[in-house]
């Protein structure tokens, strides 16, 4: 396990909630900030704010050095060739539909499918939905195994060579399933398909080589794995990029202006108009270097002991059942459940009255909830600055609940 000091790097979690101290376990909708984190976007506004690339003062150097800085860290983190291959955006949200307003509506014609799954986020499911009426495409779903994961033979009997493009999240932020990326970019660039991965999920938690996924597009959030919200990052080979067109026009894209024709800046600045998200990628930047210094591959390794433990202790709770694969080796730092006879969010209210922080709802993927059967579920899901313990109390709040709610019914 990850040395327990971690915890007092994060600030927000030395505080009680209703009389009880801070378990946070709703990581998977935005993380906490390391000290560090912080302390890198204060510095920023207190010594070097400045706008990028316009100005030769001091201060205009600065904030270029470091919002450029960050993007080669961010290429690092991924492992992209070129930092050409990195565009900042406000998030994995923004970067999707970047991809399916750009890329999809010049590549993707009618008759073409788009092909996705049942457990996407739905932020990988309208701009798809939206792209195929536009063009009288047709959206495919690939379906789901009994325990939520995907069979790779179900993805070779959806793609087809009509496929144009096949988008699926890396990891589940409801089931905690790990899809295998690498095999259906194969699957789906043998069709003449692009990959597009939705790495909202895995980026934070999981190390993450384009360049051995071989996906054509990657796209992640910075609030989910300990830098502040407004910023991602969307990743595309540098080919697919080039021959692109930006959907967003103004400042800091344009090469030239003229009174009735404009030409765009080079990789990656054409998809980045307007004033860009400064601090935001100061904060990512820093965000990057903490986890590296942790290593993504103890990250992991702690998630999935927490994970393991959990489910092993979940089987003390009558009543309770339990989403998506059967063992932590096969799903990330996320369990979702439903406590019979208990509305989620009656449970996640009865848990915050203890301290504890989870999530309750559809999680943004209404289409899974009905292949789950379910309207919504509760959910709880793990960081590196989780512990055993916060485990222990979230099974001893579930069972204040249990006996809470019976007492009533």
């Amino acid at each position: 396990m990850i040395n327990k000091d971690i915890r007092n790097q994060f600030p927000i979690l030395n505080q009680e909630i209703n009389g009880h101290p801070l378990v946070y376990l709703d990581s998977a909708a935005t993380s906490q900030k390391p000290q560090q984190v912080i302390d890198a976007i204060s510095h920023y506004y207190t010594y070097d704010n400045a706008n990028v690339h316009r100005g030769v003062h001091t201060l205009g150097n600065r904030a270029t050095e470091s919002y450029e800085g960050a993007r080669e860290k961010v290429r690092r983190f991924l492992n992209a060739k070129s930092t050409e291959e990195i565009i900042f955006t406000r998030g994995t949200t923004t970067a999707l539909n970047l991809i399916a307003d750009s890329y999809g509506y010049a590549n993707v014609e009618e008759g073409d499918e788009i092909v996705i799954t049942h457990m996407e986020h739905h932020s990988n499911v309208i701009p798809w939905q939206q792209l195929a009426k536009a063009k009288n495409a047709t959206l495919k779903y690939v379906g789901l195994e009994e325990d939520g994961t995907i069979s790779l033979d179900k993805v070779r009997e959806i793609v087809t060579n009509k496929t144009k493009i096949v988008s699926i999240m890396h990891v589940s932020n409801v089931l905690g399933t790990i899809n295998p990326i690498k095999e259906i970019t194969e699957i789906a660039h043998e069709n003449g398909a692009v990959m597009v991965v939705d790495g909202a999920q895995s980026a934070p938690h999981l190390k993450v080589d384009v360049e051995a996924l071989d996906c054509d597009f990657y796209a992640f959030s910075g609030h989910k794995m300990g830098a502040p919200t407004g910023i991602g990052v969307l990743y595309g080979k540098k080919q697919l990029l080039n021959q692109m067109e930006p959907v967003e026009f103004g400042g800091e894209m344009i090469d030239f202006v003229g009174l009735q024709e404009s030409t765009w800046k080079e990789l990656p600045w054409k998809f980045e108009g307007g004033t860009p998200i400064i601090a935001g990628a100061v904060g990512l930047g820093a965000a990057i270097d903490y986890l590296e210094e942790i290593g993504l591959d103890n990250i992991e390794r702690h998630e999935h002991e927490l994970a393991a433990y959990a489910l092993e202790r979940f089987k003390e709770i009558e009543g309770l059942t339990i989403y998506g694969p059967k063992t932590a080796e096969e799903r990330a730092g996320v369990i979702t459940f439903n406590l019979e006879e208990v509305h989620p969010h009656d449970l996640a209210t009865v848990l915050d009255m203890n301290g504890i922080a989870i999530r309750a709802g559809h999680h943004c993927a209404q289409p899974l909830m009905k292949w789950l059967d379910v309207s919504s579920t509760a959910r709880a899901s793990f960081y590196v600055y989780n512990t055993k313990e916060d485990i222990d109390r979230l099974v001893d709040g579930l069972q204040i609940a249990k006996e809470y709610f019976g007492d009533v019914i």
